[in-house]
Order: C-alpha cells, then sequence, then structure tokens
C-alpha cells in the first residue's frame, strides 16, 4: 500500500487484513445465536441448507461475531482443519490483543464453489476480502486462510508478536 493513501483507508485495510489473518480455528460447541439469525435457526431446525443462502447466513454470523468482540463464538464456527491450527483460548488471547471490535463487516457478494463450498466478498470500511465457507457435518464453516493457519501455528504469544511486528496487530 503507498503512504499516498489517507490514513483512514491504510487503517481500514489494514483491520481488514487481521481479520482475514486472524479469521481462523479449531473445534467444540456452538454458542446459541440470538433469535432471528437465519443460521441460528438452521441449526436448532437441524442440518444448515446447503445452498448459497445458508452459506451466506453461516459467514454473516461468523463475521458478527468477529466484529462484536464473540472471539470463541466465531472459533466455533471454523472448519476442523481451523480449530487444530490453534486452540480457542490462544485464538481469543490474540484477537483480544490484535483485533479491531465494532466495525461491522458485511457480505457484498457471493457464489457457490461446487456443491459444499461458497466464497463470500465481505467488506470492513473500505476494504474487502474473501472468504471461503465449507460444508462440514452439516453445517457452514469458516476455512482459514493460508497466511491465517501458519499465524495460528505459533500460538498466541509469538503470533501477537508477529502481527505487532508486522503493523497489524490493532491495539499495539
Amino acid at each position: 500500500m503507498d503512504n499516498s493513501h489517507p490514513k483512514h483507508l491504510r487503517l481500514g485495510a489494514v483491520a481488514l487484513a487481521a481479520i482475514a489473518t486472524l479469521t481462523l480455528a479449531a473445534c467444540t460447541e456452538d454458542t446459541p445465536e440470538p433469535a432471528g439469525n437465519a443460521a441460528a435457526a438452521a441449526e436448532a431446525a437441524g442440518p444448515q441448507p446447503k445452498t448459497l443462502d445458508g452459506a451466506k447466513a453461516a459467514a454473516q454470523t461468523v463475521f458478527d461475531r468477529f466484529s462484536g468482540g464473540d472471539f470463541a463464538g466465531a472459533w466455533e464456527m471454523y472448519t476442523a482443519a481451523g480449530k487444530k491450527a490453534i486452540t480457542k483460548d490462544d485464538y481469543v488471547k490474540l484477537n483480544t490483543a490484535c483485533s479491531r471490535k465494532g466495525l461491522a463487516i458485511q457480505l457484498t457478494s457471493a457464489r457457490m464453489e461446487g456443491a459444499d463450498k461458497a466464497v463470500v466478498i465481505a467488506k470492513q470500511l473500505v476494504a474487502a476480502q474473501s472468504y471461503t465457507m465449507v460444508y462440514e457435518q452439516d453445517a457452514w464453516k469458516l476455512e482459514p486462510a493460508k497466511e491465517g493457519l501458519s499465524l495460528y501455528k505459533m500460538g498466541a504469544t509469538k503470533a501477537i508478536a508477529a502481527q505487532k511486528k508486522a503493523g497489524t496487530c490493532a491495539n499495539a
């Protein structure tokens, strides 16, 4: 990113990059959702619909949990591979230390890629990022990006230090 961009644009891009990197993890029970949430309704009724709308609803739930500071709840919605890369406690510690809370993440578009994978585009401030949702064990789960998996494998303490060094730790 060049230094001629306004500071708020750079911060927005850094925040979204940090979220994209940090949006990954391992396996446990799902936290109940507020009434009216499409993903929660699908969970309560059994398997989530294996449709684009189902993937979009689950993705928005992950983004809402993350931007609301419910990092444990976001971790719950990761694929098994993501959860294997980092413990829930380390994921919460890393995101509590480095993630920017309170900035809404909104889906802007989505498409199916095969029968059990969807690519969603989400925007926070002025920056957009693509994410992959995978249908796993009757539910849509967020698939971690390779960069996030690499970061998570460091453990929370080293990952926080790496984020601070890279300038992507929002609370540094």
